[in-house]
């Protein structure tokens, strides 16, 4: 079983920034309370105003399926939007 990690990076509108903390704070809980395949799920500020790194630690692939068919993921997704700046950029790793 090789490990999936996820550096996901995303840009957050200025002045929104708290809002999306919170909402991210209820994800983050979400997440570690409901999928037994994730085993770290953080979110970073970066040096830059208003760009954050979430750093994700999966099991397997069916993990990474089940986080984003997970209906904490939808729902909470939807409330982190409208902070948003555009798109988040996804890099994906397979651990060694």
């Amino acid at each position: 079983m090789t490990a999936i990690g996820i550096i996901a990076t995303l840009r957050v509108q200025p002045g929104k920034e708290e809002a999306f903390e919170g909402v991210f704070a209820e994800l983050a809980a979400a997440v570690n309370a409901n999928e037994a395949g994730n085993s770290f799920y953080k979110l970073f500020r970066t040096e830059a105003a208003g760009v954050y790194k979430v750093m994700e630690c999966y099991d397997n692939e069916a993990a990474v399926e089940a986080h984003r068919a997970s209906e904490h993921f939808r729902s909470l997704g939807t409330k982190l939007g409208p902070c948003l700046a555009g798109a988040p950029e996804i890099e994906k790793l397979t651990g060694a």
